[in-house]
C-alpha cells in the first residue's frame, strides 16, 4: 500500500465524488474525501466498511485553511499525493434577472475559488509525484444558457483549467477538465426534481474521471465533455 497512488477528492461524500472514490479504492488507490458534513462522511466510510485506504476530512472547500489541512492530513496519512479532484460545487438554480442574490456568493466561492484553493494547496506535492489535477466543470461551462449564474461559475472553471495547465505542465503535472452534462446526483435536490430526459449516473461519469486519472505517464488529457445520449445541448 505504501507505493499505491493517492487521490484527494473534495465533495467526496456523495454523488460524483463518492463514485470516483469507490472506483479508485477498488483499483488499489488510497483516497482522501472531504466534505462539509461529518455525518455524511462517516456514513460513507461505514458504507464501504471503513477500508484502510480511506481517509475522511471534514471541511469547507472554499476555506483555504480547511483545504490546506486536508492536503496536510493526506500527506501525513499516506506519504504522497498523486491526484486531486476538485468536485465540490452546487447550483442555486436561478437566473441573473430573476434569482435571489443571497445564494450567489457561496456558490461562486465554492465553485470557482474552491478549485483554485485546492490547486494552490496541493501543487507542491503534485510536482513531486508528477501528478494530475482534475477539475469537475460542466457542459454549462461551454454552452451559454439564459441568465445562468451557475453556468458562469463553470465557465470560470473552464478557464481555470487551461490557465492552470499552462503554468504546471512544465513541472510534469497534468490537468484534466471533466465537463458533465446532466447527471443524476444530489445536485438536483435544491431544484426540486430531476430534469427531464436521459441522465448520466454518477458511476458512469466516475468511469470517465478514473479513465483520465489512469492515463500513462507523460499523457495529458485536457478536456473531456460527457453528455448522456439524448441531451442536445
Amino acid at each position: 500500500m505504501t507505493d499505491s497512488p493517492v487521490a484527494l477528492i473534495t465533495g467526496g461524500g456523495s454523488g460524483i465524488g463518492a463514485a470516483v472514490a469507490r472506483r479508485l479504492l477498488d483499483a488499489g488507490h488510497r483516497v482522501t474525501v472531504t466534505g462539509r458534513g461529518e455525518e455524511r462522511l462517516r456514513g460513507f466510510a461505514e458504507e464501504l466498511g471503513r477500508p484502510e485506504g480511506l481517509l475522511t476530512v471534514a471541511g469547507n472547500a472554499a476555506e483555504y485553511e480547511h483545504v490546506q489541512a486536508a492536503v496536510e492530513a493526506t500527506l501525513k496519512e499516506f506519504g504522497r499525493l498523486d491526484t486531486v479532484v476538485a468536485n465540490a460545487g452546487f447550483a442555486t438554480h436561478d437566473t441573473v434577472a430573476e434569482g435571489d442574490p443571497a445564494g450567489w456568493s457561496e456558490m461562486v466561492l465554492t465553485n470557482v475559488l474552491g478549485p483554485a484553493l485546492l490547486i494552490r494547496a496541493s501543487v507542491d506535492a503534485l510536482k513531486e509525484t508528477r501528478g494530475r489535477i482534475v477539475l469537475v466543470g460542466s457542459v454549462a461551462g461551454h454552452v451559454n444558457t439564459p441568465g445562468n449564474i451557475y453556468g458562469a461559475t463553470k465557465w470560470a472553471v473552464t478557464g481555470l483549467a487551461e490557465n492552470t495547465r499552462r503554468q504546471v505542465t512544465e513541472f510534469g503535472v497534468g490537468v484534466t477538465l471533466i465537463s458533465p452534462g446532466r447527471v443524476e446526483t444530489p445536485f438536483w435536490d435544491s431544484y426540486g426534481s430531476l430534469p427531464p430526459g436521459q441522465l448520466l449516473t454518477a458511476d458512469q461519469l466516475a468511469e470517465s474521471i478514473v479513465w483520465a486519472i489512469g492515463q500513462p505517464s507523460g499523457v495529458d488529457v485536457n478536456t473531456v465533455v460527457v453528455r448522456p445520449i439524448g441531451q442536445p445541448v
